[in-house]
């Protein structure tokens, strides 16, 4: 099924099978493409690149289909390695973390940081934490693929 093309996100750069390796929602998932285009958001003048999961329900595309500016992405896939990052050496905590010092990790960026911490606030935190962290064991095979492919492709890239 391709990709609409006549809608405001403008697909430069598409993945047009993602249902048949969407993890665990292959391949029946209803996220059926990944791109990375023009931003619906553009303004004239101003181009901005953002990367779309293209959803498709009940016969049409779906209003869930999101699409985030590429920064956005990358600063998620920081997030999402640095809490993996965490969870291989959280079984040294009573609680999978410190409650004292719930700071994972300050990443620099744009002059500033981006502060990656446990979520406090959260109320169920002690139970939340290691459902989370029973699911991050549970997809380590399926995440580890992802994580040596992003490894070997930055390398080709220089990174």
């Amino acid at each position: 099924m391709p990709i609409p093309t006549t809608l405001k996100h403008k697909p430069v750069v598409v993945a047009e099978d993602y249902q048949k390796v969407d993890g665990r929602y292959a391949p029946v998932s209803d996220a059926k493409g990944l791109s990375v285009g023009l931003a619906q958001w553009n303004d004239r003048g101003k181009v901005e690149i953002s990367a779309k999961v293209w959803r498709h329900t009940s016969g049409k595309w779906s209003r869930q289909s999101e699409e985030l500016p590429l920064h956005r992405v990358l600063d998620l896939a920081i997030l999402v390695c640095r809490s993996m990052q965490h969870f291989r050496e959280a079984y040294r905590y009573e609680h999978l973390y410190d409650p004292q010092n719930p700071v994972i990790d300050r990443v620099g960026l744009q002059g500033d940081a981006m502060t990656v911490e446990v979520c406090t606030d959260n109320e169920r935190i002690n139970e939340d934490i290691k459902l989370f962290s029973q699911a991050l064991s549970e997809d380590d095979e399926l995440n580890g693929e992802r994580l040596r492919m992003l490894s070997r492709i930055l390398k080709e890239m220089g990174y």
